[in-house]
């Protein structure tokens, strides 16, 4: 292969791109060609069929930009969006940065492949008929500002919700509330208004009223539905009579409410 044909895969290949062979072949990158590439070693295979030019270490930001460049919409959501945005009192420790992204398509297997600096945690549940346009920002990364598509903490904080399981979640979300001082009410009625999870919408209400923040009183609540019927979150909780919920007892002042 004429060295010209190298040149042209450095121009269109941007340095930390992930890219798959389908990828290449649309952009006139042949079966030989993308082989060239890799016994010269212009080119690593991460994965089979995947790819990227030989660099510096591979930072999660340029996977979640790849992705999205593949036709893969997948953004990053609940608990990694509010610690990476600052509404976290501290950040996890340890050497393996867990990044959860959402996304309502299947995303592919390689992505597991990372686990040394990051790993992914895929999030897949349908909390949307149509995401609203307003609950995603994305934010410039490197020196190319790559679009990374994140969730707006009002988004996040849902997103946190719908997978509370346990105690430890209902603490770990209401440490995310305490510090969601500003939060916008008309982007938060939206999202409430159009959420298809119940748990999710009553738990965000508990949980404004809890920290009773300032929007809290510009926050118009007749346009969400939170359906019918009890919701029990956790064994051997309280029952909180307004949303309708189990809440752990730690949590709740045992004169509010009665047991469920």
């Amino acid at each position: 292969m004429p060295p010209e044909n190298t040149k042209n895969l450095e121009q269109s290949l941007p340095d930390g791109q992930v890219v798959s062979r389908t990828w290449l072949k649309e952009r006139g990158f042949s079966r030989p060609r993308v082989d060239y590439a890799l016994r010269a070693g212009k080119l690593v295979a991460l994965s089979r069929g995947i790819y990227r030019r030989p660099g510096p270490p591979l930072k999660w930001e340029h996977v979640v930009f790849s992705l999205n460049e593949m036709g893969y919409d997948v953004h990053v959501g609940g608990r990694s969006a509010l610690e990476l945005q600052g509404l976290a009192h501290y950040l996890p420790l340890g050497d393996t940065q867990r990044i959860r992204l959402y996304s309502t398509v299947k995303i592919p297997s390689w992505t597991r492949i990372f686990t040394d600096s990051f790993e992914f945690e895929i999030h897949n549940k349908k909390l949307f008929e149509e995401l609203p346009k307003p609950g995603l920002i994305t934010r410039p990364f490197g020196s190319w500002d790559w679009p990374i598509p994140f969730s707006t903490p009002e988004l996040a904080l849902l997103e946190l919700l719908a997978d509370v399981r346990d105690i430890a979640d209902f603490l770990t979300a209401d440490t995310f509330f305490e510090s969601a001082v500003n939060l916008r009410p008309k982007l938060l009625v939206k999202l409430l208004t159009c959420c298809k999870q119940v748990k999710a919408k009553r738990l965000f209400l508990w949980f404004s009223d809890r920290h009773d923040h300032a929007w809290l009183k510009e926050l118009e609540t007749k346009s969400i539905d939170l359906g019918r019927g009890k919701r029990m979150l956790v064994k051997s909780g309280v029952f909180d009579a307004a949303y309708q919920i189990t809440i752990p007892k730690q949590m709740v002042k045992e004169d509010e409410n009665s047991l469920f």
